[in-house]
């Protein structure tokens, strides 16, 4: 229901833009509502680092149950920052060391850039896992995105990704497999959802394992699934979280790296995304870069703003439907007087049935 901006981290400023009711710690403090901490580990690289943030923080934000949510945000060590991106870890995250002291009720891990052809070879690697470890003792359940979701379901079920000939990325049609769990409750039974990966996981894979596949897509397999027991585990290999802009940004980086040589094809549409008029401009662009002989066409011609008010939301919606469910579960589960007996595993009046 709210966020309660317990820093200065600009993010709370920008949702608060948007609508997202977002409470100063002081006002938190005198209304008579619990409080939830949910942790946010966030590991994908520099350029999407806050966009990162607010995507899933504007998710939590937009539940409606009766709860604040103070955010807890962290990274690991490992990773190679620009200076700009290690001063905003520094001045608004905290340390894994920090967020053990505190505790949380429930943990975001975000997805993550692939760099190599193993995940265990991942500079993140041993700190996600030491990470996890600690939240499957201590935190009710763990909401996985993406590369979180194929490194998690490799450590503990052996399901190893495979790499795709061709990066599946784009807006794919889904619907619902398993209708009995409450994260699928009163939402649509079909529904659009990003994608965004050059390694893939399928529902096969889950199955063996015995998890469970809640909702899958013909073209672009499972988006949502969850571990045995329904709820220590949530496995997106979706992107619910994405804004509307958010594959067009991918994609410009790729026409980028295109027209200053980092890569030799230009760059193929992300599927069932753009409307014909984006297409149409798109297109022309290209094909300005294509024949352009004197290097006269560069990205400063992008026509980032003639697309940009084209592009539809169609996933947004459900996204934070499937939140405000595991929220609602995260909040009964954790209630003063269920909390030890979910955690000892014994919960007779366990709302997953």
């Amino acid at each position: 229901m709210t966020l309660i901006a317990h820093s200065k981290l600009p993010t709370f400023e920008r949702l608060r833009a948007e609508g997202v009711e977002v409470l100063a710690p002081g006002r938190a403090e005198q209304q008579d509502i619990r409080e939830l901490h949910i942790g946010i580990l966030n590991l994908m690289p520099d350029a999407a680092l806050e966009a990162t943030e607010r995507q899933f923080m504007r998710m939590v934000g937009g539940c409606n149950r009766i709860a604040q949510f103070k955010i807890h945000l962290f990274s690991v060590p490992e990773f190679e920052r620009s200076e700009k991106a290690r001063a905003h870890i520094e001045a608004y995250y905290e340390t894994f060391e920090r967020i053990k002291r505190v505790g949380l009720d429930a943990l975001i891990i975000t997805g993550a850039n692939p760099v190599q052809e193993k995940l265990e070879d991942e500079p993140f690697w041993n700190p996600m896992i030491e990470i996890v470890e600690w939240a499957k003792r201590s935190v009710s359940s763990v909401m996985c995105s993406c590369l979180a979701t194929h490194a998690i379901v490799q450590h503990y079920w052996g399901i190893k990704r495979y790499r795709l000939e061709q990066k599946r990325w784009g807006v794919y049609s889904h619907r619902i497999v398993d209708f009995d769990h409450p994260l699928v409750a009163n939402i649509n039974t079909r529904f659009d959802a990003p994608h965004s990966h050059v390694y893939e996981t399928n529902s096969r894979q889950f199955r063996d394992a015995s998890l469970r596949v809640l909702v899958s897509s013909e073209e672009a397999d499972f988006h949502l699934a969850t571990s045995e027991d329904g709820f220590r585990f949530i496995f997106f290999q979706g992107h619910p979280e994405y804004d509307a802009i958010s594959l067009f940004k991918e994609y410009k980086r790729e026409v980028s790296r295109f027209v200053t040589g980092h890569r030799k094809n230009y760059p193929l549409f992300p599927e069932h995304y753009f409307s014909r008029e984006a297409t149409l401009i798109l297109n022309h662009f290209r094909d300005a870069v294509l024949s352009d002989d004197g290097g006269k066409i560069g990205m400063a011609n992008f026509p980032e703003q003639e697309v940009i008010p084209l592009l539809d939301d169609t996933w947004g919606d459900t996204g934070k439907a499937v939140v405000n469910n595991w929220l609602g579960l995260v909040y009964q589960l954790t209630s003063a007087d269920r909390h030890k007996a979910f955690m000892d595993g014994v919960d007779p009046e366990s709302p997953l049935g």
